[in-house]
């Protein structure tokens, strides 16, 4: 059963993020599922730092654009969503190609949201791991 509660498409994402620094990174939602987001980051000049590697505060971008998405669309109509921490772990490095990032509910509460986002390269190895908490906002009245 899906668990998105407001209208949602991969078109309506990337509208919405054009003119963002989402848009700017190249990051793409490439699938919806009925239980989690998977979008994509390429490894290029927008990307990397000074070794070539993709810079991992582009691997959180990644994953905080895919779970505050997700608590984002798994809301009532009328909520909304703000993040509260995350964090990263950084398991291999990605010096082309497109980092791929999948994430999932882990915790879909009233007032937070906990969300896993699992990053790999076109391999399929995995970059990096990260988890988002995320508050969520009731309507004001």
């Amino acid at each position: 059963m899906a668990i998105w509660q407001k209208p949602i498409s991969l078109e309506l994402l990337a509208a919405s993020n054009e003119k963002t620094a989402i848009g700017r990174l190249g990051i793409e939602f490439t699938e919806i599922g009925d239980d989690f987001l998977r979008g994509r980051v390429p490894v290029d000049e927008r990307t990397v730092q000074p070794f070539g590697l993709l810079h991992g505060g582009v691997s959180v971008v990644l994953a905080e654009t895919l779970g505050s998405s997700g608590a984002y669309y798994s809301s009532p109509e009328g909520h909304g969503a703000v993040g509260l921490d995350i964090n990263a772990n950084h398991l291999r490095s990605a010096r082309s190609g497109w980092v791929t990032g999948t994430a999932r509910p882990v915790h879909r509460g009233r007032t937070v949201q906990v969300w896993q986002i699992d990053m790999v390269n076109e391999a399929g190895d995995l970059t990096c791991v990260s988890r988002i908490t995320m508050s969520m906002l009731l309507p004001r009245n």
